[in-house]
C-alpha cells in the first residue's frame, strides 16, 4: 500500500475498525465509482472476501461504461458480484423529474438492496456517500437512511479528495477516474426523463469525449440545446473551429438543434443552481445533479 498523510491514514484505520466492529456478512451497494470501490476494497481488507458481496444496479440511467467498471473492480478484488435491474423509468415520481427525483430513485434501489441482503443472509448494507457529499443537495440520502443502509466513509469523516488518495494507496485502477453520476442528472428538473433521452445524452457525451479528447464531460439536455460542460482545465481543447464544427455536426445528427459550451465548465450540481436557496424536505442524497 502506498503511503498516506497521517490524517487520511488515521481515517482509513477508523474505516477498517468500523468494518471489523460491524456484523458480517456485508452487502456493498457498488456503482463502480471511486467511493464505492474504496468501501468494497476496505470491507474485503477488513473482513475477508468471503464475508463481502457487491451489488450493482443496472438501468438505462447508468452507462455501460459504469457497469463495466463495476465488473472490473469486483473481479480484481475477487468478490461475489450481483448485478440487478431497477425500474426507475416505470415510476412517474422519478420520470416527471421533480427536484427530489433522486429520493424516489434511491428508494427503488434501496428496496432492491434490502431484498438481496435478506436473500443472501447479509446482516448489513453499506454504500459510498463520503463526508463531502453531506454538504450538497442530495435528497436520495433520505431514502438510503430510511432503509437502514449505512455510509461508512461519511461516518469516519473521509472527504472526497481523501477517498481518492485512499483509492490510489489501495492500488484501485479507477482512483483517478472522473466523477460519475447517473444520466438523469443531465436533464433539467421538470423535463420528462425517458429512455430515448438518456440514450441520446450518453451518445452525445461519447461524441464530445472522443472528438475533443476530454476526460470529463456532461451534456445537459435542454431540449433542442445541448449544453456542454467539460473540466475547466480542459475547456481550451474545444477552442478550435474544427473541433467545434465536428461536435456540432454530430450533435445535430442526434437531434439537437444547437450545441453550446458552458463557459464556466463542469461543476457539481450545475442544474441545482436554479433551485431556491431553501431546499425541500429530502435533504442529503447519494446523487445530486452532478
Amino acid at each position: 500500500m502506498r503511503a498516506l498523510d497521517p490524517t487520511t491514514a488515521g481515517k482509513l484505520m477508523k474505516l477498517v475498525d468500523w468494518f471489523r466492529s460491524t456484523s458480517a456478512p456485508v452487502l456493498v451497494a457498488f456503482s463502480g465509482g471511486v467511493d464505492s470501490s474504496v468501501v468494497l476494497a476496505t470491507a474485503v481488507l477488513s473482513l475477508g472476501r468471503e464475508e463481502v458481496t457487491a451489488a450493482t444496479a443496472a438501468s438505462p440511467i447508468h452507462t455501460e461504461e459504469d457497469l463495466e467498471w463495476s465488473r472490473r473492480i469486483a473481479s480484481a478484488l475477487r468478490v461475489r458480484h450481483i448485478v440487478f435491474e431497477t425500474s426507475e423509468l416505470s415510476d412517474p415520481n422519478f420520470t416527471q423529474n421533480p427536484a427530489d427525483r433522486c429520493y424516489f430513485c434511491k428508494k427503488h434501489i434501496a428496496g432492491s438492496l434490502m431484498d438481496i441482503a435478506r436473500r443472501i443472509g447479509a446482516r448489513i448494507v453499506v454504500e459510498g456517500t463520503n463526508a463531502s457529499d453531506l454538504n450538497s443537495y442530495r435528497p436520495g440520502l433520505s431514502a438510503v437512511r430510511e432503509a437502514g443502509i449505512r455510509s461508512p466513509l461519511a461516518e469516519v469523516g473521509l472527504t472526497k479528495s481523501e477517498v481518492r488518495m485512499v483509492a490510489k494507496a489501495l492500488g484501485l485502477p479507477n482512483w483517478s477516474r472522473p466523477p460519475m453520476a447517473c444520466l438523469a442528472t443531465r436533464v433539467p428538473y421538470g423535463d420528462l426523463i425517458t429512455a430515448e433521452k438518456l440514450r441520446r445524452i450518453a451518445e452525445a457525451e461519447r461524441v464530445v469525449r472522443s472528438i475533443a479528447n476530454v476526460s470529463l464531460v456532461r451534456v445537459r439536455d435542454h431540449g433542442a440545446i445541448a449544453r456542454i460542460e467539460v473540466d475547466p482545465t480542459e475547456r481550451r481543447k474545444l477552442f478550435s473551429e474544427e473541433v467545434m464544427d465536428r461536435i456540432a455536426v454530430e450533435l445535430r445528427k442526434l437531434g439537437y438543434s444547437y450545441a453550446a459550451l458552458d463557459l464556466l465548465g463542469y461543476r457539481t450540481g450545475s442544474l441545482d443552481e436554479v433551485l431556491p436557496k431553501r431546499r425541500g424536505e429530502h435533504q442529503g442524497s447519494t446523487q445530486s445533479q452532478t
